[in-house]
């Protein structure tokens, strides 16, 4: 069990002196929202971990005091990696949290991800104004593009520089803020006041200590859709499977939840279980076990999960670090028939992979909510001096986590976890495939 209490401190940029302009009242029974102190903390957990420390993170929210001063600041927003729902929320309500109610005069969008402050590879920035903005919620993506890959920090930060930006809002994943950690070093080094704040969107939700990244439910109710469809077409013919790829690398929380929304699937394989494909208890001898008596199934497949069957000859990665998984869909669904085949039965897969279909689309109203809050929450801290940080949420609260916790780590799903246990219970399937 743990045996110490660890407060953890984020990086500040030094004494707030400007008072804040925010509506706030530090009165108890003000009937108006409250500032919140930096000596509020979240516990990480509702449990005590079985080992090392109860972690407590920094409670995010508008503080009584700021650090920068609001008419002479200058901020900037840049979204890199894959798209995700609720991008151009993030962008929005980042704009409209520092325009309307701090009164920040200047905010850039920068185009298409870390590319653009690199002045020899990027496109200008384009100044955010409440025209630009005022309907993007609507739209899916994301209005100031995106890419991958790393650029030369010193680079960077001469750009931030040149156009005197004192805030970088950093909205990715675990790339991304890798990405703002060696920004904020190259920032320290020079000993530049420039506040870098991270805020995660990942559609895997396999960033660590944030319970739930701002894309999945929208993610999830889309493939609950194409799962609907799945199962109609295993039972449109005799013997057919409806095999779907969904997104998640090394995380199975898309594939999980979507399980769950649907309730039609038959089996679940995500990266956190390897799994057999033959064998006396293997993926393929159920499978067949279970087309013979139902006549129909429904497969769903994490991107990342089987990695282990399929033998690269050589390991590549994208423009961003991540290795180059291999498509276990259609290794999967030729697996599939050619087992069927041999144990004299004939049978259909229908192979649907709506992969960049649930990314691409707005975001429902959970998760706008969501992207809101984060949105304001990381406004808040770098308008405080914060830097060198990511918004995260613990315990249904939005806490602030130093990048470098969580840079080069990713969040997976447990398998001893209550989510695991109701896919295992409305699937039926065996606990593991060997």
């Amino acid at each position: 069990m743990a045996t110490s209490e660890q407060f953890v401190e984020v990086p500040q940029l030094g004494v707030p002196r400007f008072t804040s302009p925010l509506n706030r009242s530090d009165e108890p029974n003000a009937e108006i929202a409250a500032f919140v102190p930096d000596t509020a903390y979240v516990c990480s957990s509702s449990e005590v971990p079985a080992t090392g420390p109860q972690l407590y993170f920094q409670k995010a929210g508008p503080r009584r005091t700021i650090y920068f001063d609001p008419p002479r600041t200058r901020a900037a927003i840049v979204t890199c990696g894959g798209l995700c729902p609720g991008l151009n929320d993030v962008i929005r309500s980042v704009y409209l949290e520092l325009s309307m109610n701090y009164g920040v005069r200047d905010v850039l969008g920068i185009r298409y991800g870390y590319q653009g402050l690199n002045p020899q590879s990027g496109e200008p920035p384009v100044k955010l104004t409440d025209d630009l903005v005022e309907d993007i919620h609507r739209e899916a993506g994301t209005i100031l593009g995106s890419s991958r890959g790393e650029q030369p920090a010193p680079v960077m930060v001469d750009f931030l520089e040149a156009e005197k930006i004192n805030i970088l809002f950093c909205v990715g994943g675990d790339g991304t803020q890798r990405g703002a950690h060696s920004i904020q070093e190259e920032v320290c080094r020079r000993g530049l006041d420039i506040a870098v704040v991270g805020i995660p969107k990942t559609i895997d939700n396999d960033i660590m200590y944030c319970e739930q990244s701002f894309g999945l439910v929208t993610a999830v109710a889309v493939s609950q859709q194409v799962l609907d469809c799945a199962h109609a077409e295993s039972k449109g013919v005799p013997y057919g499977v409806g095999l779907v790829k969904l997104m998640g690398r090394e995380a199975g929380f898309i594939a999980a939840a979507a399980t769950l929304a649907s309730q039609d699937v038959n089996f679940t394989l995500v990266p956190e279980l390897p799994f057999s494909l033959e064998g006396e208890r293997g993926f393929l001898p159920v499978l067949l076990d279970r087309m013979r008596k139902r006549r129909h199934a429904v497969v769903v497949v994490a991107e990342g999960a089987g990695q282990h069957l399929m033998h690269a000859d050589k390991i590549e990665h994208d423009a961003s670090g991540n290795v180059k998984f291999q498509d276990i869909g259609p290794f999967l669904k030729q697996k599939i028939l050619s087992y069927c085949e041999a144990n004299g039965l004939k049978i259909d897969v229908k192979y649907i992979d709506p992969s960049y279909v649930i990314r691409s689309v707005p975001a429902n109203c959970e998760d706008s909510m969501l992207c809101d809050q984060f949105a304001r929450s990381a406004v808040h801290a770098a308008m405080a001096g914060k830097t060198d940080v990511l918004i995260g949420r613990v315990n249904a609260r939005f806490v602030h986590v130093p990048i470098s916790m969580i840079s080069g780590k990713k969040k997976r799903m447990s398998l001893d976890g209550e989510l695991w246990a109701s896919v295992l219970a409305a699937t039926g399937q065996p606990k593991k495939f060997s």
